[in-house]
Formats: C-alpha cells, structure tokens, sequence
C-alpha cells in the first residue's frame, strides 16, 4: 500500500487522484451514450458534467472535513490537500446535483435524465474512491478486530500510521497506549464492493426502461442502505449518536454518516413509491 503510483522527478501521480479521474472519464462516457440513447444531445450534458464534478468534489471534500474534523483541526491547511483522499459520498451529491439540475432545465432536459446518466461515474468513483484510500492506508480505516476478516497492516505499508489503543483512533502524534497495525477491518475494500455492486444494479435499473429518476432513486436508496450497513459500521469514525459500540469485534452505531442516511432512505422510499403509484395509474388509464 503506497499512495504514490508513478513518480518521475518532480512529477507523482497518486493512486487516489488516477482512479477518480480514471472513473470520470469512463463514466462520462457511459453518461453521453445513455443521453443519446434517450435522444437528448449529449454535447450539451458535457457542460452539466464540467460543473457538476466540481461542485461534487467541493461539496465531498467539505462534508468530509465537517465530519471528520478533528483530523484537521491541528492543520486546517490540509483540509485542501484533496489529492490524500477524503470525499464524503453525500457531500459530492449534494453539490454535483444542484449543476445536474440547472444545466439539464436551461437545456430542456428532464433533470432525471441527466442524474440517472451520471450513476455509472458514481458508482465508478466510489470504487476507484475506495481503492485509493486504501492505497493511502490513512482513510477509511476499520475499526479493530477480532474476526477472521481483520487485517493487519504490514510495517512496509506507507501511510498507515497504525491505531492508538489508548485512544481508539489513528496514531497521529501523541499517543496514550499501544500502537498496532491491526487486526482491522478493510473497510476500503467494503466500500469498493459496495461500488461494484451499485454499478451492476445501474445497468439493470437501465435495462428496465422506467420513467427518469426511477434509477437515481434506487441508486441514493441501496447506496445508503449499503454505506449504513456493510460498510460504516466497521468504519474508525466516531459516534455521533453512541447507541451501540463492540470493541471486540469492531462496530458501531450510529456515525454521521448512518444519521444522515436515514432521511435519504426515507426519502428515496417515498419517491420510488409515487413513480410506481404514477406508471400504475398510468397504465389504467
């Protein structure tokens, strides 16, 4: 695990950095075919793209450092420092929708159109995401544990600075107790599996040719569901509401991230049953 992927002289290029780009790229792609196959002008969604990635990273990175703020209140310059990782999945949707929304109105799209375009990039971007914090070995790092599942981190492995058992969290500077490297878990590949499974279901959610939306919905609905369940619970990340805590297996609730999830679940419920409720008058009358 090295953050650094290629590095020539004054130039490295970082893994994080590559697989997002890698994963807009090919997302993008994705996205023009689907316009086009809906038979909208998918010259015109690249400008809705352009904006929309910025807004997504800006809006990610703020949540993160939001919720994760006590790994940046030593250095609130390295808030920036983008290229190390950390983007909070709500955060990018928040922002990369609001760009989605204005461009597709001004173009006269169905907005839906334009956000179910884009879930392949999405799901893309939180494998490429979560392969590259794991290359980082500092983000999103699981909790310690006693299952099987647990990893230990080799002393070789660059970035990890191993958990303070003392505190419970990552062992950035001073630190109380013993400092392991594991058993922990590999919530970075749980994240990734998670991506891939989303991007599956984006294809299947396609193929079933449903009015606009049906797919964007029912990618916010599982990718919450998901996040809550297999992946953040095993996370190293506080608890924002204590209700339970294993330490010896390694899990918890409820995180920021669980917390916020449950209005986007409710919500994501609420839209996919008025889309069916719609096509099922629809098609009686």
């Amino acid at each position: 695990m090295d953050p650094v992927m290629i590095e020539i002289g004054p130039l490295t290029v970082r893994w994080y950095g590559f697989l997002i780009t890698a994963a807009i790229f090919v997302g993008y792609f994705l996205a023009r075919r689907y316009v086009a196959a809906k038979g909208y002008d998918p010259d015109r969604f690249e400008e809705a793209v352009f904006w929309s990635v910025i807004a997504g990273v800006v809006g990610a990175r703020l949540v993160y450092v939001l919720t994760s703020w006590g790994d940046f209140a030593a250095n609130p310059v390295s808030a920036l420092y983008i290229w190390q990782g950390g983007l909070a999945f709500h955060g990018a949707i928040l922002g990369g929708v609001i760009p989605m929304v204005y461009f597709a109105r001004k173009h006269g799209v169905p907005a839906l159109v334009y956000l179910d375009a884009a879930l392949p990039g999405v799901a893309l971007g939180i494998i490429g995401g979560r392969l590259g914090n794991l290359m980082n070995g500092s983000d999103t790092v699981g909790r310690l544990t006693d299952w099987a599942a647990g990893y230990t981190w080799p002393d070789w492995a660059r970035g990890f600075p191993g958990i303070c058992t003392g505190t419970g969290q990552l062992a950035w500077g001073f630190c109380s107790g013993e400092v392991v490297r594991g058993p922990v878990h590999l919530t970075q590949i749980y994240g990734a599996l998670i991506g891939l499974v989303l991007l599956g279901l984006v294809f299947y959610w396609w193929r079933q040719n449903r009015a606009p939306g049906w797919a964007f919905w029912n990618f916010v609905l599982w990718y919450s569901l998901l996040r809550s369940l297999v992946e953040e619970p095993f996370r190293l990340n506080p608890l924002w509401w204590p209700v339970y805590l294993n330490e010896r297996v390694g899990i918890g609730f409820f995180t920021a991230t669980q917390l916020a999830s449950i209005p986007l679940i409710l919500l994501s419920l609420y839209m996919l049953w008025r889309m069916s409720r719609t096509s099922g008058e629809e098609a009686r009358t």
